[in-house]
This record gives C-alpha cells, sequence and structure tokens, in this order.
C-alpha cells in the first residue's frame, strides 16, 4: 500500500476559481445567513469578556473587574467594542467551497456601550462581492457583508461590516503566493527595547481626557505587541474564539462539507485549513510567508489603542481597518494612531483618528480609521 504522506492530494485541496465563481460568490446578496460556525459566545459574561481581553493581553478594570466598573459614570463593567467578534465573527463568505478565506478588514460603529450580561443575537447579510487582482495573488473575490448586532432589549448596539478575500491556495493556478519569511532574529538591545515600550503602555483609566486638550496632529504613545508566538494563538483562540472544529465533530463537519479540509501530508488524515495560523507548513501550502495571526485579532488591537487612550468616560465610535499583510510569527506590531480632525456633532464632542500598525521591517500591515467621543469640561 503506498503510504498516506505519497498519495497525491485530492482534487478540491486547491481548487483555482472557474468561470462562473463570481455568479456563486454573489447568489446568496440580500439572504440571511445561518451563523451557528461563525459564534463563540451568546453574552458578555464577564468571565468571556475578561478571557477575550486576555487574549489581547488587555487588563483594563473597566472590562475586567466588574466592582470597578460599577463605580463608574456607565454603573456597570463593560466589554470593549470588538467583543462583538466573539458573538460573529464578522465572515460573511458563503459558497465557494475550497476556495481560502483570508480575512480583509471591518468597519465598526457602535451606538451604544456593552455591559456585563448583556446578551445578542446577530443578523448577517452578504451585501457584495467583486472581483480583484493583486500581486500575491492574480485573481481573487472580495465579498462584503453586514452583520448587525442587537441586544436583549431589542436595541441595535453595533452594525459590522466585514471583508474577506477568497483566495485560491498556493498550488492552485494563478494562487497565493506570497514569499517565504523567516522569523525576524533580534538583538539583545532590540529585545531590551521591544520589553520597555510594553511595560510603558499607556492606560488612561479614570483620569478624564478632556476634548479640549486633544489637538489636531496629536499622536497617540504606540502600543507594541509582539514578537508574535503560538502562545499568543492559543490565547487568542481561547477568548477571541475560533470556527475549528474538534474530533467527532470536525469528522462529521468535514462529511457534509468535504471541500473544507486539507490533507495533513505527514499522516495522510485531514485537518483545517486555517492551521496555517499556527504552522508554517500549512501556511505555506495556502501561499502565506509563514504562520500567520488572525484578521480580527489585530484589528482588535487598535481596538484596545484606543480605549487605552480614551479612558474610562470615553465611548469608542467608530473603527474602520483593512488588513494590508500579513503579520507572522516573530514579527513586532506597533500600533500607531493620530488625531486628524475634533468637532461636536448634535452636542457629542468627538476626535477622529488615523489609525495603523506597522512591523518591525517598518511595513504596514494594517490602516484605517477611528472615532472616540470624549468629555468635555465646559
Amino acid at each position: 500500500m503506498t503510504p498516506p504522506e505519497q498519495n497525491a492530494p485530492p482534487a478540491n485541496q486547491s481548487p483555482a476559481l472557474w468561470e462562473g465563481a463570481l455568479e456563486e460568490a454573489r447568489s446568496l446578496i440580500g439572504v440571511p445567513l445561518r451563523r451557528g460556525s461563525q459564534q463563540w459566545n451568546t453574552e458578555a459574561a464577564p468571565d468571556s469578556v475578561r478571557h477575550y481581553c486576555w487574549s489581547l493581553g488587555d487588563e483594563n478594570p473597566l472590562f475586567c473587574a466588574p466592582e470597578y466598573g460599577s463605580a463608574t459614570r456607565w454603573n456597570a463593567a463593560l466589554a470593549p467594542g470588538c467583543f462583538l467578534y466573539t458573538i460573529d465573527t464578522t465572515v460573511v463568505a458563503p459558497k465557494l467551497r475550497g476556495i481560502q478565506w483570508l480575512y480583509g478588514g471591518t468597519e465598526w460603529e457602535w451606538y451604544k456601550p456593552i455591559r456585563h450580561r448583556d446578551s445578542f443575537s446577530a443578523r448577517a447579510t452578504l451585501l457584495e462581492a467583486v472581483e480583484k487582482s493583486g500581486s500575491a495573488a492574480k485573481t481573487f473575490i472580495i465579498q462584503t457583508g453586514e452583520v448587525l448586532y442587537t441586544n436583549q432589549h431589542g436595541e441595535l448596539v453595533s452594525r459590522a461590516l466585514g471583508s474577506t478575500a477568497r483566495v485560491p491556495r498556493a498550488k492552485a493556478r494563478d494562487g497565493l503566493n506570497y514569499a517565504p519569511r523567516e522569523a525576524h532574529r533580534y538583538t539583545s538591545d532590540e529585545l531590551e527595547h521591544i520589553a520597555h515600550h510594553i511595560e510603558i503602555e499607556e492606560l488612561r483609566g479614570a483620569l478624564a481626557r478632556d476634548w479640549h486638550l486633544v489637538a489636531v496632529g496629536d499622536t497617540i504613545q504606540p502600543m507594541l505587541k509582539g514578537p508574535l508566538n503560538i502562545t499568543d494563538m492559543i490565547c487568542w483562540y481561547a477568548g477571541g474564539g475560533h470556527s475549528y472544529q474538534a474530533h467527532r465533530r470536525a469528522t462529521m463537519h468535514r462529511k457534509r462539507h468535504p471541500a473544507d479540509a486539507f490533507i495533513d501530508t505527514k499522516t495522510g488524515a485531514e485537518d483545517n485549513p486555517a492551521r496555517g495560523h499556527a504552522e508554517q507548513k500549512m501556511a505555506r501550502d495556502v501561499g502565506m510567508p509563514g504562520g500567520y495571526d488572525v484578521g480580527t485579532q489585530r484589528i482588535s488591537w487598535l481596538g484596545q489603542l484606543m480605549t487605552n487612550w480614551m479612558g474610562d468616560d470615553g465611548f469608542l465610535r467608530k473603527l474602520k481597518v483593512s488588513l494590508r499583510r500579513p503579520n507572522i510569527f516573530g514579527d513586532v506590531s506597533w500600533c500607531r494612531a493620530r488625531v486628524t480632525d475634533k468637532r461636536i456633532e448634535d452636542g457629542i464632542h468627538l476626535v477622529d483618528f488615523d489609525v495603523w500598525i506597522e512591523n518591525q521591517l517598518e511595513e504596514i500591515t494594517a490602516k484605517g480609521s477611528a472615532t472616540v467621543e470624549l468629555p468635555a469640561q465646559e
């Protein structure tokens, strides 16, 4: 018998985009979608919120300590806005079996704070699918969906537009093909510099930040994440959630959806193609430069940057982030923001930002904008 590792992979492991793929990707536009596999939590339970925050390295007591939150102006502990990724991932990408998902970004808008014990229903609808071309993949499809988050009182808490790239894997015709990149090796001085900036991370907390004292052109003290490692990813999955399935649930899912599996060439057994987030070999089979992070994780870092800066009395209204390039194991991510405008809208004092993340190679890996509501002393 031929050993499993010598078997040719099934044809559905790396299909190319076919004629009519765009029409298939658009076929469910406007149709309410089932979301079972995209849901990790159903409510902002204190433990769930704390585990999500810890997955980011965030120990903000407004989110993690119920007794602290009850003494703030909110009269309750809160969850950060991006916690809603655990209620629904915002990945709205139906059809195109066997074509890899790569998360592209989110446009968030929050209307109400998320209090501990709030429960949610999420309604997801595909809005659009368009064909694109790029340097790492000749042709791919971007699917954009809307997710509406409603709390137990019937109040619309948030609206998110999530974009997902559907990209043929590396072995497909015109598949994803980033050049391999080894993990960065840091000098002792670089590691000391990294540790220092992690230790001095700013958390505004109870000290109110006054809108009047913010100026256009101000930059926020950068927040540093990394060097990214497998432990960071395990913590993210524990708190931020995932769509993986284990044991019998995984076997039965692959039986129903055979194109959602990928063959482990060492064992010949099937596994989840998203294992590239934890393993370099699988990442290279997908076409990525190495083991890589989860896009919603990186966007959550920028959410933390803003909540750290604004303090307990602020409210993050909007966060729009597009992911520009992979963030692989060993990379450091500098989360940055600059004030671009300040204004009063319907009596609410708002500050607008450019936000971005750059790695140790000074490459921009994510870029976008944010809007924060601040208190204003007369």
